[in-house]
């Protein structure tokens, strides 16, 4: 079979084009070396300071987030001991953002509110009550710890309110 002329140079140009967009460099990423994963989430998330490649803080440590499950771990809780933990998807899925302090917050300070499909308590007391403005939606704490799906309020809680009793 011969390919006609005309369309050996329209698949040449459209090679050439593919090569180019290809090659191009991508968008420039913060000099302090954080991934381009890290600089968008910062561009839609403002006011955290990455801590380490994974790991951004807000508040000066008060909230963390973690964007991606560390390598070589289960696909299960995994809060650090000393917060609790919030999950964007069901069974733990990342990302996942974590705090400790007493009392109520607004999730949306770190626009986290309506994002919440599981959760994780790692505190040796107390409890913490996921809400929908004032209407109390569930609870996890120190006698029941995870809660893998968040189901039927997946993406409901918009305020935290923890009881470190």
């Amino acid at each position: 079979m011969v390919i006609p002329r005309p369309v050996l140079v329209v698949l040449a140009a459209v090679l050439g084009w593919f090569l180019i967009v290809c090659s191009a460099p991508g968008p420039a990423v913060a000099a302090t070396g954080e991934s381009q994963e890290m600089a968008n989430y910062l561009a839609t998330h403002p006011g955290g300071k990455a801590i380490n490649d994974n790991e951004i803080s807000y508040d000066g440590g008060a909230f963390i987030v973690t964007l991606r499950r560390p390598l070589g771990t289960l696909a299960a809780a995994d809060c650090p001991s000393g917060w609790y933990c919030f999950y964007e998807w069901p069974n733990y899925g990342y990302p996942r953002g974590r705090l400790s302090d007493c009392g109520r917050q607004s999730l949306a300070t770190w626009q986290w509110q309506f994002r919440v499909e599981s959760a994780h308590y790692n505190l040796g007391s107390g409890t913490v009550s996921f809400y929908y403005y004032d209407t109390r939606l569930f609870d996890i704490g120190a006698s029941n710890r995870v809660r893998s799906d968040a189901s039927p309020y997946r993406n409901w809680p918009n305020y935290v309110e923890r009881r470190c009793r």
